[in-house]
């Protein structure tokens, strides 16, 4: 990965970047938020390690302009006793996690584990694909097929492309999609580039046009939804995939979109745990960190203290059982529902 070191203190800064780049990253350094504005318009970064506390700009101010203009960059905020509070309210702006200074190297590289662990949930195991490609497949298997959103070299029979710019709003993608659908006998669709939709439209809007076409068109025919991996943020993401598997749980994708309570969720699908069981089974050796995602998780719904012990409640356990739908969610093109990267961008009429 490629990742940026911004902190004031020099001594500090090399020793990360020392680490970070012994374990194999590429590994950029600078002295403050006024430079690592500079350094991520110049360049792609996947990681921010910032420390919170830095003259004119600071960490948190800093975390904000990441967030707004480079929503998939994962932040880490670096911390100093008696920073702590700020570095948790960071974690509710939108930071990844943070470590503590002076750092342990285990922490950090379990920080770094835990981002690949989220690149990699965010994008589905079945791997990148090719939309035209996909549906060609489909259209030689016997299908009346709907291409939405990339426009092939050459028309292929029995596939009808559109344009996804076209459909103006989540609404009328579903409206598109259900009229195709009802107008042939063995209809496939294929939709490419919803992360249009989603840079237009309010993510939840988006998600729920997608699980309604599913939901309706059951048994009428495959479908797959493919988008742009280098352009959607995780949580966006997630959002497709939880959206195609199950609508009920919505309201706490948000909640889903951290692997340490994934961690936590998976846990606790085990039996009743207690916060010391919930450390260890998290790989979490900082109780104030713990505490933030438990609290996230209670004030979702999804889990309940009682009797010295946290358990899942009912819309937790079904946020258990999405998380395993959504592994499942591109591992073969042989279901009726498919989500994937696309192999390349997509690109309209």
């Amino acid at each position: 990965m490629r990742l940026l070191v911004v902190d004031d203190d020099a001594v500090f800064r090399e020793e990360l970047s020392t680490l970070l780049s012994d374990w194999g990253h590429q590994v950029e350094a600078v002295s403050s938020g006024a430079k690592a504005i500079e350094a991520l318009e110049a360049t792609e970064f996947d990681v921010i390690f910032s420390d919170v506390r830095m003259p004119r700009m600071n960490g948190i101010e800093l975390l904000r302009q990441v967030r707004e203009r480079w929503p998939r960059v994962y932040v880490i905020m670096i911390t100093g006793f008696g920073t702590v509070e700020a570095a948790v309210e960071a974690m509710k702006l939108g930071a990844f996690d943070y470590v503590r200074k002076p750092f342990r190297s285990e922490a950090v590289q379990r920080i770094v584990a835990l981002i690949q662990d989220q690149r990699a949930f965010s994008v589905p195991s079945g791997g990148e694909k090719d939309p035209v490609r996909l549906a060609d497949k489909w259209a030689k298997a016997g299908h009346e097929v709907l291409l939405l959103g990339v426009t092939p070299r050459k028309a292929s029979a029995h596939v009808t492309v559109a344009d996804l710019p076209m459909v103006d709003s989540p609404a009328g993608l579903q409206d598109t999609v259900l009229r195709f659908i009802e107008g042939h006998a063995r209809p496939a669709v294929v939709i490419a580039g919803v992360e249009r939709l989603f840079a237009t439209h309010r993510t939840e809007d988006v998600a729920h046009a997608l699980s309604e076409v599913v939901q309706r068109t059951e048994g009428k025919g495959p479908i797959a939804v493919g988008f742009d991996a280098s352009v959607l943020p995780d949580t966006a993401v997630l959002q497709v995939r939880a959206a195609i598997s199950a609508v009920r749980v919505q309201g706490t994708l948000g909640a889903l979109a951290n692997p340490l309570r994934r961690h936590i969720l998976r846990r606790l699908s085990e039996g009743p745990t207690s916060f010391t069981e919930v450390m260890r089974a998290a790989g979490i050796d900082d109780s104030p960190k713990l505490s933030f995602h438990l609290r996230t998780l209670q004030e979702e719904g999804l889990i309940t203290h009682s009797s010295e012990a946290y358990h899942l409640t009912p819309t937790g356990k079904e946020a258990v059982r999405v998380l395993h739908e959504v592994d499942e969610l591109g591992s073969a093109e042989e279901g009726r529902v498919l989500v994937f990267p696309t192999a390349r961008p997509v690109s309209g009429r």
